[in-house]
């Protein structure tokens, strides 16, 4: 049997020369351009790290080795298999929840509110929503604070951001801006930057990671880069068993980063980049990053160890030369246990729905 081919493009433009490297149907494109952005005076950047690195031209996937059936590379699961997975790992999100810290209505950090909408900056572990167990969130306060229409605190949510992320949020106030920011979200009329430190220094100072996601049968209800050898696994499973959501097509998905600096964090290796979600999906930041080899720093999930896949779900073999090498980022997940996962919602643009103002809200990261 011809070993199946992961789908997969990776295209690289060193200016002014590009060099192209096709293999499937998606892609990782890079622009090079000097390094931007000041150094943060928390983290020592020496001044080699500073330096202009060579466009690198060699990312490309490997096809992987299979057998009859092409998947050797999985952990091979039945309905069941996966039904019980999923129902240990959300009885310990759910346990992880409840550890959302209370913020009250006065601790809110308001950056901008009126009639029909408020905008505040999220801190780290606190949930965005609360959830069926009714755990603190971001959602409770802002309710407490400003109310709205139709007196129901989850008709002002309209997007959210991980308990673990920072960053700025937008609720509605009024059935009208629930209708008006719920559409720019589904055409994607808004933009949202994020920042972020990620193990390792990248090679390249721009470019725009397309990988599809689905969900992760072999760890639920996780995220992962499709392939064809995944998708074809899930041929078969019940629907009733496994659920809807991980029998779901493949989701196309777009980040685009640019790097702000490549700093020194004791003694480690760590760029610090500036991510756009064009697509917003689930943990689309977090996987992108690992899958290419540079997880984002304190990711308990995603990153080095974590309870997802490693590396996005992709084989070693198939990331870029210049992923974080895995000792390095052991030693940066041992230094960072206990600390804030560091990605940080810093800026947001998007037409007001009721008076069709342009708004643009910028926030520092905290780290």
């Amino acid at each position: 049997m011809v070993p199946l081919r992961t789908p997969l493009v990776i295209l690289a433009t060193a200016l002014p020369a590009a060099v192209l490297f096709f293999r499937g149907k998606h892609h990782v494109a890079a622009a090079f351009t000097p390094p931007v952005g000041p150094s943060r005076p928390t983290v020592r950047r020496p001044n080699h790290h500073g330096q202009h690195r060579p466009a690198a031209a060699k990312w490309h996937r490997r096809p992987s080795t299979t057998s009859a059936g092409g998947l050797t590379s999985l952990r091979l699961s039945s309905s069941s298999d996966i039904q019980a997975r999923l129902k240990a790992q959300m009885a310990k999100l759910q346990e992880r929840d409840r550890s959302s810290r209370e913020i009250s209505p006065d601790e809110l950090d308001v950056l901008y509110e009126d009639e029909h909408i408020a905008v505040v900056n999220k801190p780290s572990g606190v949930l965005t929503v609360p959830g069926k167990e009714s755990n603190p969130s971001l959602n409770k306060a802002v309710f407490e604070r400003f109310g709205c229409e139709s007196d129901r605190m989850d008709k002002m949510v309209v997007h959210r951001l991980g308990m673990d992320t920072s960053g700025i949020i937008v609720f509605a106030r009024t059935n009208a801006a629930l209708r008006g920011l719920n559409s720019l979200f589904r055409t994607r009329k808004v933009t949202r930057k994020y920042e972020a430190l990620v193990c390792g220094h990248t090679s390249n100072d721009k470019g725009v990671i397309d990988l599809p996601l689905m969900r992760d049968f072999e760890c639920p209800p996780y995220m992962r880069v499709s392939t064809e050898e995944h998708q074809r696994a899930l041929l078969g499973l019940d629907p009733e068993k496994v659920g809807k959501k991980i029998l779901e097509s493949p989701k196309p998905s777009r980040t685009e980063y640019e790097v702000i600096s490549r700093e020194d964090l004791d003694g480690k290796d760590v760029t610090r980049l500036s991510l756009t979600s064009v697509s917003g999906r689930t943990h689309q930041l977090n996987v992108h990053c690992a899958a290419i080899g540079h997880p984002i720093l304190g990711d308990g999930v995603y990153g080095y160890g974590g309870e997802a896949s490693a590396n996005g779900g992709l084989e070693e073999s198939s990331l870029p030369e210049d992923r974080a090498s895995e000792d390095l980022q052991k030693d940066i997940t041992e230094s960072f246990k206990g600390k804030l996962m560091c990605v940080h919602a810093n800026s947001i643009s998007f037409e007001h729905p009721t008076t069709r103002e342009r708004l643009s809200f910028e926030c520092p990261a905290p780290f």
